[in-house]
């Protein structure tokens, strides 16, 4: 339990950061959508006229961004690469902090296991994610709501979140995995980001080229894309199981791993 409430001390400073990040995300683009519907401006033609790639890049194209909630989706792509962004450095940071630091001797000398040193860790990211979604839900309901004039936004947003939480999960587990297998704890944060760019770079890449569609398997961004969760029929069942398949197998990784590895004191 100490070391549980430790790591949600150690990284309290940090997810308040985060969380204002994404306070500041929501509220400033829905701002701007604001002041874009009273302008005058059509703002899906003047969208309708950006080059494909771009508009890929920007998530537009098959939203309503006449409306609050079409322009929520928008707004979603961003909320998606912050939050993963978060989860991927926590997970990889938590594992790894003792050993980054030189102060893993004082954790080890404790009569723990190490599997249970990670499960502490593991439910203190947890947390700590929990608490952002919470965050990050709150702020888009009110926001749009503010909005959405009357319309009801409830259930996209709801649906919207849960997909956000499960790819957090997902790249918690990733960067808690990379930072248990590598031998450079210093490493494991970068490679973590590294790994999401890419995949969020290719699931652009797929949207430009139907040719590689089949490739959408190995990028957990095109897994829960904000057009289909929220106006396509919500969450896709066989993702959803494929996801929770991932992050039981990451996390079983992390386990073995760290028990198995020489640590650099």
């Amino acid at each position: 339990m100490n070391i549980f409430l430790n790591e949600l001390k150690a990284h309290r400073k940090s997810l308040i950061i985060w969380c204002i990040g994404i306070i500041f995300l929501v509220v400033s683009g829905m701002a701007k959508y604001a002041g874009l519907s009273t302008s005058g401006q059509s703002m899906n033609e003047l969208l309708a006229g950006m080059p494909k790639s771009l508009q890929a890049i920007m998530g537009t194209g098959t939203f309503d961004l006449s409306t609050a909630i079409g322009y929520f989706g928008i707004l979603t792509i961003y909320l998606y690469l912050m939050a993963t962004v978060h989860a991927a450095m926590l997970g990889a940071y938590i594992i790894s902090k003792e050993e980054r630091d030189k102060t893993a001797e004082f954790l080890f000398v404790k009569p723990v296991s190490r599997s249970k040193i990670i499960f502490s860790k593991l439910l203190a990211a947890l947390v700590n994610i929990v608490i952002f979604n919470i965050i990050t839900w709150v702020s888009s309901f009110y926001m749009v709501k503010i909005f959405s004039e009357g319309e009801s936004v409830s259930s996209d947003i709801a649906t919207i979140m849960a997909a956000i939480f499960i790819l957090q999960i997902l790249f918690l587990v990733i960067g808690s995995a990379i930072a248990a297998v590598s031998k450079n704890p210093k490493r494991a944060v970068s490679i973590s980001t590294g790994i999401l760019l890419i995949t969020y770079i290719l699931s652009i890449v797929i949207d430009l080229n139907e040719n590689i569609e089949y490739m959408k398997y190995l990028s957990p961004f095109k897994y829960f894309e904000s057009k289909n969760v929220m106006f396509g029929g919500g969450l896709d069942p066989v993702f959803v199981v494929l996801s929770v398949v991932m992050i039981g197998v990451l996390t079983m990784g992390t386990f073995v791993f760290y028990n198995k590895r020489d640590l650099n004191l």
